[in-house]
């Protein structure tokens, strides 16, 4: 077949049809076919909206009027089952507090508290959520979140750590879509095919750097091979997130587990094979499309120097529950527009399932699931597989909006509960029966305390000395680092913004060297973006103390607090405010 199709030889239009039918078969004759039993599953399942629970006499007088929405009738179900009660609300204080780190990663304002705490109509928490989902920084907190998943950096990693000069585009078309809460499937479909879809947007083409958002190696001696490591790692990367499956675990065999073969990994790929075209020297930032000369091929054990069956694009079977084929007809460039529809067409459960577990573990600290990117079998059920459905359900029925999703999560009672122990002596005694029956959480009886992370840390600081600098997108800046690591890095590596104003700007917009993390963000568990991360992981370091107590950064925004507090605590009186500084 392939000496037919490099010769010269003139191939008539009917017999060429024939070859293609072979060639698209080829990897498939020892290929274990996909059974019922495969998809009994629960993440393969069809999403279907359950039945809300209702209670009856079983509900104590005391939280018979508890459940807000939806979501708190299925966390109540689960609690009552286990013997448990919801805990108490919290306070106004804490309550904004929460709400604001976690929609915009800033405090509240003294001013913003005292207007909440004052606020005495039926409605003020839900337009207090409406007002913080409508700011622009709420877009620059959540788009980090996503970075995460999407392993962006402004370099190439390595060892030469090359920038790429455009690449912080990408982060700026996160954040404005999240703002502007494009439709989730809207939002994935870019990042897949957004140059096919709308060639003539701009932003849709930017949207395409998700896939190529990871570690390159453009001076590789064999551009081949470069080519083979960066398609395998945007597929692993498409499939985690996205479908959270771990498909990149089929790169060199059939899944240990799940139902996913080589040949599933290998034709997943080919869809993104024509659209990268590499060259020596060169960072490649965005998807485009280019004609294949050689067909697309698995390779054994996934040796780039051993190419074995050819394969043709489609869908991982044990997720395509209806089948779908891919268009023989479309040329091989286009068929990423088929991937991007598949992804988010409704008979595929995964996408809206990993979105909203996302979210929930966004808000609470971890999923329903507790293993967002991976929702195979050696991944952990969900605690409350009904909520995760109704939640996929909702967020289908509300045409995809993030912003009308967060609404739902943070209008429930189970938001507004404390996370430490309050009231009377009985609520003292739900609380310590709630730690011991449940010392997991994983009934949601109380609401789980949460870190601030390493962006929301600077920037807090930032905002209550009155530093902080608003100014948005562009690219990344580089505020001045300590003495000592400046002593250890190649020169260039790390260039100080100019204009002292970029110091102070949101953590969102400091540079990513993918080879040198920003020292607070490094001490507070930031990623390394050289591969896609689901879960920060909290760590415990003297040195997260020392750095806060120490630093030259913490000394500069402490000072400015006190003389930004000075007239506000001690009036003019110089001596007071000597004491207090």
């Amino acid at each position: 077949i392939c000496l037919c199709i490099i010769s010269s030889t003139i191939v008539r239009a009917d017999d060429l049809a024939k070859l293609q039918e072979m060639i698209t078969d080829e990897a498939s004759e020892d290929e274990v076919p996909i059974d019922e039993y495969d998809r009994e599953h629960w993440a393969y399942q069809r999403i279907v909206q359950p039945s809300i629970p209702s209670f009856g006499n079983e509900v104590a007088p005391e939280i018979a009027g508890w459940p807000s929405n939806a979501i708190d009738a299925f966390l109540l179900r689960g609690m009552l089952d286990a013997g448990l009660q919801p805990a108490p609300a919290t306070d106004r204080v804490t309550l904004i507090r929460r709400l604001s780190f976690d929609l915009t990663g800033l405090p509240p304002s003294l001013e913003e508290v005292d207007r909440f705490e004052s606020d005495s109509r039926p409605n003020a928490y839900e337009r207090l959520v409406d007002r913080m989902l409508a700011t622009p920084e709420y877009g620059q907190r959540w788009a980090q979140y996503w970075l995460d998943l999407a392993r962006f950096a402004e370099t190439d990693g390595y060892e030469h750590d090359k920038i790429r000069e455009t690449a912080w585009q990408y982060r700026d078309w996160v954040i404005q879509a999240l703002n502007d809460d494009i439709p989730y499937d809207q939002f994935v479909q870019w990042q897949i095919a957004g140059d096919l879809m709308e060639p003539a947007n701009p932003a849709a083409k930017i949207a395409t750097a998700f896939c190529l958002s990871g570690p390159d190696m453009p001076d590789i001696n064999s551009q081949e091979e470069r080519k083979h490591v960066l398609l395998n790692e945007i597929t692993s990367t498409v499939g985690a997130v996205f479908l959270s499956l771990q498909v990149g675990c089929a790169q060199c065999h059939d899944h240990k587990y799940d139902a996913i073969s080589q040949a599933d990994f290998y034709r997943l790929r080919a869809f993104f094979e024509p659209a990268i075209e590499l060259k020596a020297n060169r960072s490649v930032t965005t998807l485009a499309s280019f004609p294949l000369t050689d067909p697309m091929r698995l390779y054994q054990r996934g040796d780039w120097r051993r190419p074995g069956a050819v394969v043709e694009p489609a869908f991982p079977r044990v997720a395509n529950l209806n089948a779908l084929g891919v268009s023989v007809d479309r040329n091989p460039e286009e068929r990423r527009l088929e991937l991007a529809t598949w992804m988010t067409d409704p008979s595929n459960p995964l996408v809206a399932r990993s979105l909203v577990n996302r979210v929930w573990q966004f808000h609470f600290g971890k999923g329903l699931s507790s293993t967002p990117s991976d929702f195979g079998l050696v991944g952990q059920e969900p605690t409350h597989p009904d909520l995760m459905d109704y939640l996929a359900s909702q967020l289908l029925e509300g045409e995809w909006s993030l912003k009308r999703l967060h609404r739902e999560i943070l209008s429930s009672s189970f938001y507004q509960m404390t996370s430490r122990v309050l009231g009377d002596e009985q609520q003292r005694a739900e609380w310590r029966k709630s730690l011991k029956v449940d010392p997991e959480n994983q009934y949601w009886s109380r609401f789980p305390r949460r870190r601030l992370d390493a962006e929301s840390i600077r920037d807090a600081m930032l905002a209550v000395s009155g530093l902080l600098n608003t100014e948005i997108d562009g690219p990344g800046v580089r505020p001045p680092l300590p003495a000592e690591l400046v002593k250890t890095l190649k020169n260039g590596q790390w260039k100080v913004s100019e204009e002292a104003p970029d110091h102070y700007r949101r953590s969102i917009y400091i540079f990513a060297r993918r080879n040198l993390t920003y020292p607070l963000f490094a001490t507070f568990d930031r990623p390394a973006a050289n591969c896609t991360c689901a879960e920060r992981v909290d760590s415990t370091t003297p040195l997260q103390s020392l750095s806060l107590l120490n630093s030259d950064f913490t000394r500069e925004v402490a000072l400015h607090t006190v003389r930004r507090a000075r007239p506000h605590l001690v009036g003019t009186d110089q001596e007071s405010q000597t004491e207090l500084t």
